[in-house]
């Protein structure tokens, strides 16, 4: 069963204002965060990018949520130079908006520890975090029952994204 105080409040909020609101997969879910919550994950946040830079445990042409790195100017430099040297460009793009409900934490576990190093009680702060959790979907007053959450990382949270590429990135080393 999973443990009360990890139970998220969620709400739907429309992905773009063009996006049929009648349609359910025009809304992505975002969880309601405390204060302290959101000042925790910022820190935990600050010191684990500090530690993969220092370290260089992200692959240089990873561009997504990190500071000073653009993919957009990387594959606009990469189209031209192609075009320069005479050569055609092409671009393929994936949609990866659901993969966020894709993580499975027993791997992301694995990847943190041998990856990137991460043990004791950092290790285990961030299995408890994603553990056991559980969330309800709340639209004005009405809530929907009790989800249990066995995959993913919370959408909402600033560390979902980051523990998403972490995660992405164990195959790409």
């Amino acid at each position: 069963m999973p443990d009360r105080s990890k139970r998220a409040i969620v709400r739907p909020l429309l992905k773009k204002c063009t996006l049929d609101p009648n349609d359910l997969a025009s809304y992505r879910l975002i969880s309601d965060l405390s204060f302290v919550f959101k000042v925790v994950e910022k820190v935990v946040d600050a010191r684990f990018a500090a530690h993969a830079a220092r370290h260089s445990l992200l692959p240089t042409l990873q561009s997504a949520y990190r500071p000073n790195h653009s993919a957009v100017i990387c594959i606009l430099n990469d189209i031209i130079s192609a075009i320069d040297q005479g050569h055609i460009g092409a671009l393929m793009l994936l949609d990866l908006s659901a993969a966020f409900d894709t993580v499975d934490h027993q791997i992301l576990a694995d990847v943190l520890r041998r990856r990137f190093g991460t043990a004791g009680d950092a290790l285990d702060w961030v299995v408890n975090f994603l553990s056991n959790r559980s969330q309800v979907v709340r639209v004005g007053s009405c809530e929907s029952g009790v989800i249990t959450l066995l995959f993913g990382v919370p959408q909402g949270f600033v560390l979902g994204p980051k523990r998403f590429l972490e995660y992405a990135e164990f195959g790409c080393t």
